[in-house]
């Protein structure tokens, strides 16, 4: 479990950087009733998985997009894209892509996990 939230948080300081909101925290995650229900804080909504998801995936989009046109931009021989801004932005997208793909592959492995259980 620490593995994931690791990578969570990883994706978390890359959206950070980005300027996106996806993968925030959820309003005050320690508070629960004691029989596991999350407190909901009035007129806050946490956002759905749905929503956490399509906000992830738009992030590392991004990313990629960003370290494509740096890397265009280098190629063209633009000043302001210098050699070393292009590897940065080439290995933030590369270490948010990874995460997202150890995301997924932990979901497939709930889901199957979830499947196989004996009813």
């Amino acid at each position: 479990m620490s593995d994931v939230t690791s990578i969570l948080s990883q994706i978390r300081s890359y959206q950070h950087q980005l300027g996106t909101r996806a993968l925030e925290p959820m309003p005050n995650p320690g508070a629960f009733t004691p029989n596991g229900v999350g407190l909901e804080q009035p007129g806050v909504k946490a956002p759905s998985f749905g929503e956490t998801l399509q906000n992830a995936l738009e992030g590392v989009n991004g990313a990629q997009k960003n370290a494509g046109a740096l890397a265009q931009a280098f190629e063209l021989g633009d000043p302001r894209a210098d050699l070393a801004r292009v590897m940065v932005a080439a290995q933030q997208s590369q270490v948010a892509f990874r995460a997202t793909v150890e995301v997924r592959n932990r979901l497939v492995q709930a889901y199957q996990d979830v499947m196989n259980m004996p009813l």
